[in-house]
């Protein structure tokens, strides 16, 4: 029988959310290949053009529990930082990511990241994606710090 899981991340950045929503959202397929090959191999879209409805294809590193994914927008707003997509891939029979970056006072931002996924191998594969997405936001904010002129 197929288990319902849930996690939620938060992680304080000093980049701001604009910039760190354009770089870890809007553009990952493109960032993630060259920051984190080890999560990220390669990625294409697959239809539409990055707004709601657009799939993108994932080949996947070996940080990441599965080989290829599918991820497909169902909600963005850009202007509030916020985007709802749903994954597919192996093990899994759903998995919803709801993020939202909000600013703080000091211009950093708190991004919030909620996964609620289901499937036979849902839960070891999704704790394992959980440290990934933990890692990519970091990665992004050191990228993000070392080039501030990117995404600006």
């Amino acid at each position: 029988m197929a288990s319902t899981n849930r996690w939620t991340l938060k992680l304080e950045s000093q980049v701001s959310a604009p910039r760190k929503f354009r770089a870890t959202v809007m553009d990952w397929h493109n960032l993630a290949p060259k920051l984190a090959p080890h999560i990220v191999d390669s990625a294409h879209h697959v239809e539409g053009d990055g707004g709601v409805g657009s799939v993108r294809h994932y080949n996947c590193g070996s940080a990441v529990p599965f080989n290829s994914m599918k991820k497909k927008v169902e909600f963005l707003d850009v202007e509030k930082c916020e985007c709802k997509y749903t994954i597919e891939c192996d093990g899994i029979e759903t998995s919803t990511w709801n993020i939202k970056m909000k600013p703080t006072a000091n211009g950093g931002s708190v991004a919030t990241v909620e996964c609620t996924s289901k499937g036979v191998e849902a839960k070891d594969m999704m704790l394992k994606a959980k440290d990934s997405a933990a890692e990519m936001f970091k990665t992004v904010e050191a990228y993000l710090i070392a080039n501030p002129s990117a995404y600006n």
